[in-house]
């Protein structure tokens, strides 16, 4: 059997996406909106490495909420894979709960962990990488994260500093050690990490074997590794059950925290395939296409009015009534019949003051 026999996707879909405001809400967070073309953000990212993974070993890793969209959205995964989180715990549990699960169906589980809302241009050059990450994983002893090559300075994103240059992996690949992390930093920063060529960004898409994850755990997370124990012995309903008990008593904690950058074993894949994180409006509007003045309309098809005379280079979401603009530029404007929200498109990152103002007035009906 090859490595990609016993390959697994962990695809993590757990909410989030405030800067996308007021599309992305608590019920509908931004992985199960159509952003980008005519389907969901989930649904591209899972389409996306079926390429190399069959439809049986998706495993979705969701929150409670969520679990009846994700199998309305995804009818090809079979609903034992799709892990209802009872409680959010961050992705230290999320990443460590699929792994397992993964492992309960096969001991020797190799799980690529991807997001649900991040867009890849180049698919082939995507999965020529997770290929080999794969491989790197199943054969070795190594915790393997795939850092973006940066195209810009961009300070929403966590860097990964490179160090020795460990094995050539073929077709201009190589493998190295990790030196360092840093988490978002400012833009003069940004610049100097990009300028060395040792800099990657962190998209949280890392590849490991699920007995090499445990064993991390146990070395850096004791606490956790103990919680979850066996849990990988469970088959079925029976893992599900078993989840209550184990995420109530849970610390909350990011993967990057809890194990990569204490681990001695991980290594970096570097990966040029025009990955994005959709993070807030104007990276939607950068990813869409233009019409003849530069404006990016967006909706339902069915629903879809927007009348715009002498404005250009503006993102316009019609959710019903017509939206009617004249003479605006550079703006984004985002109708969802009981929200309109105008903001200019350089402010596109500033769109979760909005959500920190409403949690301070309790408005939870606008959350």
């Amino acid at each position: 059997m090859s490595y990609l026999d016993h390959t697994f996707a962990v695809i993590l879909a757990g909410g989030g996406g405030t800067r996308l405001w007021p599309k992305s809400r608590n019920k509908t967070p931004k992985q199960f909106l159509k952003l980008i073309g005519n389907e969901t953000m989930m649904q591209i990212a899972v389409s996306r490495i079926t390429k190399i993974i069959p439809w049986e070993r998706i495993i979705v890793v969701t929150n409670n909420l969520y679990k009846d969209e994700v199998h309305k959205q995804l009818p090809e995964v079979p609903l034992l894979n799709i892990i209802a989180e009872p409680l959010k715990r961050d992705t230290a549990l999320a990443m460590l709960t699929g792994a397992l699960y993964a492992k309960s169906i096969d001991p020797e589980a190799v799980c690529i962990n991807l997001a649900s809302d991040h867009i890849v241009t180049d698919q082939q050059e995507f999965i020529r990488v997770m290929k080999h990450a794969a491989q790197t994983a199943a054969e070795n002893d190594f915790l393997v994260t795939v850092g973006i090559a940066p195209n810009r300075p961009a300070t929403g994103f966590g860097y990964i500093k490179i160090g020795d240059d460990l094995m050539k992996l073929g077709q201009g690949l190589s493998l190295f050690k990790v030196a360092s992390f840093t988490e978002k930093p400012n833009e003069a920063t940004a610049k100097a990490f990009i300028s060395t060529g040792k800099y990657f960004w962190n998209a949280n898409m890392y590849v490991w074997s699920s007995g090499v994850l445990q064993r991390a755990f146990q070395t850096h997370m004791h606490t956790m590794y103990e919680l979850t124990a066996g849990l990988e012995d469970l088959k079925g309903q029976k893992f599900h059950e078993a989840l209550p008990a184990i995420y109530d008593k849970a610390e909350s904690i990011s993967v990057d925290y809890a194990i990569s950058e204490k681990a001695t074993n991980l290594v970096l894949i570097p990966g040029d395939f025009g990955w994005d994180d959709v993070g807030d409006w104007k990276v939607v509007y950068d990813l869409e296409k233009k019409d003849l003045a530069g404006n990016v309309v967006i909706g339902d098809d069915a629903t879809r009015k927007v009348l715009a005379i002498g404005s250009q280079n503006n993102l316009i979401h019609a959710d019903g009534k017509l939206v009617a603009i004249l003479g605006v530029n550079d703006m984004i404007v985002i109708d969802t019949g009981e929200i309109l929200m105008i903001i200019p498109k350089s402010q596109s990152q500033d769109v979760k003051k909005f959500v920190e103002r409403l949690k301070e007035e309790d408005k939870k009906e606008y959350l």
